[in-house]
């Protein structure tokens, strides 16, 4: 598994909003915020259903990683999706374990441990 996931009653918009802040409670930043729906629509002329990806960073923690193997920002920052799916809303975030475990380095591991535990955090929250 590269990822878990959440479904979330509310609106797309409402659920990107409680995402980032519950992300913030966790010390990640949003960094980067891309528009699937809006980009496919423009490039492609496709309609999709909304669906966003955010790079979420612990400035803290990605500095650790980045002191451990400086390459580590090939795998930087953690995604997490929102994406509407009938009548709810999924949330869904990578599995730092499995992208940091590609590098191999115990060190690396625990700090993927640490991620992930936060980023369940954010998933508990927005299913309670």
């Amino acid at each position: 598994m590269y990822g878990f996931t959440t479904k979330v009653q509310g609106s797309f918009d409402d659920v990107v909003e409680r995402t980032t802040e519950a992300l913030k409670e966790e010390g990640f930043g949003v960094l980067t915020e891309i528009d699937v729906q809006g980009t496919l629509k423009k490039k492609l002329d496709v309609e999709r259903a909304p669906y966003k990806i955010l790079g979420a960073c612990n400035p803290q923690l990605a500095n650790q990683a980045i002191e451990l193997e400086p390459d580590i920002g090939l795998l930087l920052p953690c995604n997490v999706i929102v994406r509407e799916e009938g009548d709810s809303i999924v949330v869904g975030f990578m599995d730092p374990m499995t992208v940091l475990g590609l590098v191999q380095r115990p060190e690396l591991e625990e700090l993927g441990r640490e991620v992930r535990s936060r980023l369940e955090r954010v998933r508990d929250s927005l299913a309670a």
